[in-house]
């Protein structure tokens, strides 16, 4: 049975930081692109960040870019979402995805349960 388990969400004031990890078992891990999505009560779910399979490249939305960094290790299994500078907007419920192909999208195979982020002004 395959499990992604995300922890490390919280509440924050705006400016801090906060890193999301993510637990992966029942798959091959070295063989499925990891990424993170995030999604707001009555809004779809939107990504935020992921890295491609083949060439270890990652991509990040727009609003997070230089703020956000992912980091996967494949010897323990897990996805990082390290958030630096956090903003009010950044407040959502935050996913962990698997994909069996080359980047994770909302497509993905697998998911987490999410963890929550808010952040105050």
């Amino acid at each position: 049975q395959v499990q992604l388990i995300e922890s490390g969400g919280g509440s924050v004031q705006a400016g801090e930081s906060l890193t999301l990890s993510c637990a992966a078992s029942g798959l091959n891990f070295s063989d499925y692109a990891l990424g993170w999505f995030r999604q707001a009560p009555g809004k779809a779910r939107s990504f935020v960040a992921g890295n491609t399979l083949r060439f270890g490249i990652t991509y990040y939305t727009d609003s997070v870019k230089g703020r956000f960094t992912m980091s996967r290790d494949n010897a323990k299994n897990t996805v990082a979402l390290q958030m630096n500078d956090l903003k009010p907007e950044d407040t959502d419920l935050y996913f962990c995805a698997g994909a069996n192909g080359e980047i994770a999208t909302k497509e993905s195979d697998y998911w987490g349960q999410g963890t929550q982020v808010a952040v105050a002004s």
